[in-house]
């Protein structure tokens, strides 16, 4: 019966919009950057190329620096940019891109009703005070860090709590990044009660040469097994001093500078350079100055990378974890902007993801102009890709009003989690559920980018087609309850709403003719057909995607 809706709604009209995206009609040559124009409805006579409800009419015009050095570049390669995104579409990408969460139907209302010119601006800076960033930009540091419960890591439950704390709180104050760096590089003391002395605790190895690496990793983008061995030795005597001990208290450790080294050590910066360090100076700490240092070509470059990927599907650089001399970066104008910027910022992320965020060439619809292949690379239009694991499920558990399922190999009462606790929140990477393990979330073993798999799979659509608890979640919704009450009274309202809950936006009228042509059909069991459209928005790619 599932299948039979499916194809109602995929089929008819409803396909060129909605039903256009769970076939991969519409947005699937620009998910796979294969720069094919897609196909989509027709086009208004006055607005020619427009696709609704996606677009808006409004061409490509710089809106600050980062539009005019991506626009530069893709004029040299004689590549159209796309349209802007439409207010419908720019809500709930923003809310998904900056904390995780879909809008509410309120907010989106006030959204779109808001004739304010400088609207996107405003809620760009609203969102990033709310709680809710902190939560998911802790999220992507955590996986990058390796926050994850004992094994095969070293943590242990109570210190990934503290550890997740302390990250987090260090993003919702908006701590500048070269301090977050320098205190995770140089903090000593115990797991439990200084949280930063975890980065060195959960590393697999506490050999210098793996601890180096992933001091690479993290904090520079590169690989430190590409490098020549005599440069590898030299970066991991910065780290040849740290020792570890034990305390009265079951799995406390402290993290200390050994203090049996007497003599000076030598060490090499990844720039070559050699150092000779007195043996009563912490050789973290020189590091650290090292790295920090504005005039550093490496530590800016991979946190600006770092975090456009995570806003634009891919980085100036790609792969983020890759940064070497050669793999250059498809733009290196706009890239070196980025780094001056960030850097004359006082390193502040948060100016970071407003600079980018409010620039055109994020705002961009997501249906490209251009046929070259090289225009996904290149930035001409915003890249469609599959929600996080986390982000998916939160957003099921949101309409359907229950939570997610639990479970952890670890037998500590921090593994307890409430059922109502929001993925995106949850500390522990050993804490995970089927739900999660089947969408591709990262394992923390290896703080690659690349953990994480947002592929889409035949078992996942297999289980979103046929999990009788996903249907048990869209049936029994108290956000979608009030739709289903109310369809056999007043179908256009209850199927308004449905589509503002779901899909965060309006339903064309097209879509409302189709799924009110529907429910009508259903006769006596209206309230059924509501669900049916309810569930054939939950499986649509427009619902399982950010676009």
């Amino acid at each position: 019966m599932w299948s039979r809706i499916l194809a109602i709604f995929a089929g008819g009209p409803l396909r060129r919009y909605v039903g256009g995206l769970l076939a991969g009609a519409l947005f699937f040559a620009a998910a796979q950057g294969a720069g094919a124009a897609p196909a989509g409805p027709p086009a208004p006579a006055d607005r020619p190329g427009l696709v609704i409800p996606f677009e808006s009419d409004t061409a490509f015009v710089p809106a600050n620096p980062v539009d005019t050095h991506v626009l530069t570049a893709l004029k040299k390669k004689g590549i159209a940019p796309a349209h802007l995104c439409s207010d419908q579409l720019f809500i709930r990408r923003v809310y998904i891109d900056l904390t995780g969460t879909l809008p509410t139907p309120e907010e989106v209302v006030a959204f779109l009703e808001d004739t304010n010119p400088k609207k996107r601006a405003d809620l760009v800076n609203r969102l990033l005070e709310r709680e809710e960033f902190a939560d998911y930009a802790a999220l992507k540091w955590c996986d990058i860090l390796r926050v994850k419960a004992e094994f095969p890591v070293n943590l242990w439950p109570n210190a990934v709590q503290a550890y997740h704390r302390w990250i987090r709180e260090a993003i919702r104050q908006g701590m500048p990044y070269d301090q977050f760096a320098r205190l995770l590089l140089t903090s000593s003391g115990s797991n439990f009660r200084v949280p930063p002395v975890n980065f060195y605790r959960a590393v697999q190895s506490r050999e210098p040469a793996a601890i180096a690496s992933a001091v690479a990793l993290t904090w520079m983008g590169t690989r430190l097994d590409r490098w020549p061995e005599a440069r590898r030795a030299g970066m991991a005597a910065f780290f040849s001093r740290i020792a570890y001990k034990s305390t009265g208290e079951w799995k406390e450790e402290i993290v200390f500078l050994n203090p049996a080294a007497t003599d000076p050590l030598d060490a090499v910066f990844p720039d070559g350079k050699t150092v000779r360090i007195p043996p009563d100076r912490d050789p973290r700490q020189v590091f650290a100055d090292w790295l920090i240092s504005p005039q550093n070509p490496w530590f800016a470059r991979a946190a600006v990378n770092r975090v456009w990927s995570w806003l634009m599907g891919r980085g100036i650089i790609h792969e983020t974890d890759d940064i070497r001399p050669d793999n250059p970066p498809v733009n290196p104008a706009l890239l070196s902007y980025l780094e001056k910027e960030f850097v004359a910022s006082k390193y502040d992320l948060r100016h970071l993801y407003r600079l980018i965020v409010n620039s055109r060439t994020y705002q961009q619809s997501p249906i490209p102009r251009s046929k070259q292949p090289e225009a996904h690379a290149y930035f001409a239009y915003y890249p469609v890709r599959r929600l996080d694991a986390e982000v998916l499920i939160d957003a099921l558990c949101w309409i359907g009003g229950t939570g997610e399922g639990y479970a952890s190999p670890i037998p500590e009462p921090f593994t307890f989690i409430p059922e109502e606790h929001r993925t995106i929140t949850l500390a522990d990477g050993s804490i995970s559920s089927s739900f999660l393990e089947m969408f591709g979330r990262p394992t923390r073993d290896t703080g690659l980018e690349s953990e994480r798999n947002n592929e889409p799979t035949d078992a996942q659509r297999l289980y979103l087609l046929n999990s009788s608890d996903v249907q048990r979640r869209i049936r029994n919704s108290p956000r979608l309850r009030p739709a289903y009450n109310s369809v056999g009274k007043n179908r256009a309202e209850a199927i308004r709403s449905i589509y503002l809950t779901v899909l965060s936006r309006e339903p064309t009228a097209e879509e409302m003719a189709t799924a009110d042509a529907y429910i009508q059909g259903k006769g006596t069991a209206a309230r059924e057909g509501a669900e049916d459209l309810a569930w054939a928005l939950v499986n649509s790619k427009e619902f399982l995607y950010r676009h």
